[in-house]
């Protein structure tokens, strides 16, 4: 059991409709990772453990009972703080915000659940997620599961800390400039900003938004690059108001080798040191 929190989350769907493993266990095993290992990072920040086991208990109900909610099907996962969650506080670490709770869910957190996850918390952001780290005075410091001196990377810092630790399933987070991928790369895991538009970001919004942000998307982040692509095209898709204008048809790749890819590398920014293995 000693690897199952860090397996991808197709690997833990798969395992589950094996029956190797079930909802509740497999989340109960998540939840006592965080008991254990979340007070020195400080990721989960927000946490609905009751309703995520009533949730996990129906779909151990729903397997016995031969039915699919589908690709996620009791996997376990936890969405960035500044995703609306019906019931729980959206803050985006805004001390202003802190008695803010969503009535309703993000449609990405919809949509998500429609997959079949088991959602049990929301992940520490930095304030109005605007830094490359994540501190905010309502919820305090994440730090980085390698080492605990040093930032996770923002604003997606408590998602990238949460997947690294093996502390969850499955993220989503947002991303202008590099909140997704900076954390990403801080803690060793994947995130992917897709396309500007492609995932709505309704419910992903400080209460006074009424504009979309030029540039800001939602996506992903997981621990395999295979579950980036599973979980985008749960995620993507326009919604009900747009749906009668567009639709999404997302591509099989180009490349499917290494050799295939152009990878860039930066080999002397000034102060920060390139590793030998570089």
């Amino acid at each position: 059991m000693l690897d199952v929190p860090f397996r991808s989350a197709r690997q833990l769907a798969a395992a589950i409709t094996k029956k190797t493993i079930g909802c509740l266990e497999l989340l109960d095993l998540y939840l006592a990772r965080v008991a254990k290992y979340d007070g020195a990072l400080n990721a989960v920040v927000v946490r609905d453990f009751d309703r995520a086991r009533a949730r996990a208990r129906a779909a151990d109900r729903a397997l016995a009972r031969r039915e699919a909610w589908g690709p996620l099907h009791g996997v376990p996962m936890t969405v960035k703080e500044s995703y609306d969650v019906a019931g729980l506080p959206t803050t985006w670490g805004v001390p202003a915000h802190k008695n803010n709770v969503a009535t309703k869910n993000a449609l990405a957190v919809d949509r998500l659940l429609g997959a079949g996850a088991v959602l049990f918390g929301k992940t520490n952001v930095p304030l109005y997620l605007a830094d490359w780290q994540t501190f905010n005075a309502i919820y305090g410091t994440t730090n980085n599961p390698w080492d605990l001196t040093r930032a996770p990377g923002g604003s997606s810092g408590g998602a990238a800390a949460a997947l690294a630790a093996g502390l969850t399933g499955l993220e989503a987070g947002s991303d202008i400039g590099s909140s997704i991928r900076n954390p990403a790369h801080f803690c060793g895991v994947y995130g992917h900003k897709p396309t500007w538009g492609i995932v709505p970001r309704d419910g992903q919004a400080l209460p006074w938004q009424t504009a979309p942000v030029d540039i800001d998307v939602v996506g992903p982040l997981a621990r395999s690059a295979d579950d980036l692509a599973m979980a985008l095209a749960i995620m993507a898709g326009p919604d009900a108001i747009e749906a009668a204008g567009w639709h999404l048809r997302l591509l099989p790749p180009h490349q499917t080798r290494l050799r295939d890819f152009k990878v860039a590398l930066m080999l002397d920014a000034p102060g920060f040191p390139v590793d030998r293995e570089v």
